[in-house]
């Protein structure tokens, strides 16, 4: 997959092409991608046009934490056997653009786009003037086709990234899977750590996730860990380790059941399916050590079903 990041210089021919944030990749993105993707068996480039930073970090002090780190999306887009991922520099002067500047100049001129697809409610260009009725209008003119898809629902809900942010903060990981179409997932580089977990009997993958990733509420989960591509169940904290001298960082660290190799500097993905506790500073070691017994007891009862 040719991966185009922060820049404005580009040149791809006949495409289809999805454009969005997607923020997660979750069900309702989905529906867009997987369009593309029927749409390269057809011979067109498979694209997705999106931005290297969310929209709304321009225009404020905060910064807004992301279900999926710029990384992490292209990794996912990776394995699902797109060609193209192109994370749009948003600055001041590609916000400014007039909408049917963006059309003319990016999406048929730079990509040479055949196929448009994107969600009801897409918007762009100059104070978000562009959107679906705009891309319709321009459709003959510039002789590409547009894909429009609603709003994808579960459960009565719209499925949206905000709602599975909201989701995530309150722990609820099997709502999020429902809405994502997969367990959410930290994905990185295996770091060292400060070995403790070996000296309990308990050896862990540690991961140290940018400030950008949007994480579950401190505590205990679930996990399954991939590594290189074979699934590993175990069971994941997140937070400080206060017991054993809290760490200056957030840490995901992992204890993967019945796994002892050396993964230092290996890309994984760790993925949470249920929380189970909270993250607690415990009075002793040995309080820690059979805490985190009870803690391998419900995580293999948990994926025994």
């Amino acid at each position: 997959m040719k991966y185009i990041a922060g820049v404005t210089d580009f040149n791809f021919r006949n495409s289809a092409v999805s454009l969005g944030k997607f923020d997660g990749i979750h069900l309702g993105h989905q529906l867009l991608l997987n369009k593309v993707l029927e749409l390269k068996e057809q011979g067109f480039q498979a694209v997705m046009f999106t931005f290297l930073y969310n929209p709304r970090n321009l225009f404020s002090d905060k910064e807004i934490e992301l279900i999926c780190t710029e990384e992490e999306k292209k990794y996912l887009l990776e394995q699902s056997g797109f060609d193209v991922l192109i994370s749009y520099p948003f600055t001041k002067e590609t916000a400014a653009m007039e909408p049917e500047d963006f059309i003319r100049e990016v999406l048929v001129e730079k990509l040479d786009a055949k196929v448009i697809v994107v969600g009801s409610d897409f918007c762009f260009g100059h104070k978000r003037r562009g959107n679906v009725e705009l891309l319709r209008e321009k459709s003959k003119e510039y002789g590409y086709e547009l894909i429009v898809f609603d709003k994808m629902k579960i459960d009565n809900q719209v499925i949206s990234s905000s709602l599975i942010r909201s989701n995530i903060a309150e722990g609820d990981m099997e709502q999020v899977t429902k809405l994502l179409g997969r367990p959410f997932s930290i994905i990185g580089e295996v770091k060292h750590g400060r070995k403790i977990g070996r000296t309990l009997g308990f050896p862990t993958t540690n991961l140290i996730p940018p400030a950008s990733k949007l994480l579950p509420p401190n505590g205990v989960y679930a996990s399954m860990t991939s590594i290189n591509g074979v699934n590993y169940p175990g069971l994941t904290n997140i937070g400080y380790n206060p017991t054993v001298g809290t760490t200056p960082e957030k840490r995901v660290e992992t204890y993967i059941f019945d796994f002892d190799s050396d993964l230092y500097g290996s890309i994984i993905e760790v993925s949470l399916y249920a929380y189970e506790r909270p993250e607690i500073s415990f009075q002793s070691v040995e309080e820690l050590k059979n805490q985190m017994n009870k803690d391998i007891i419900y995580g293999r009862k948990f994926f025994s079903k």
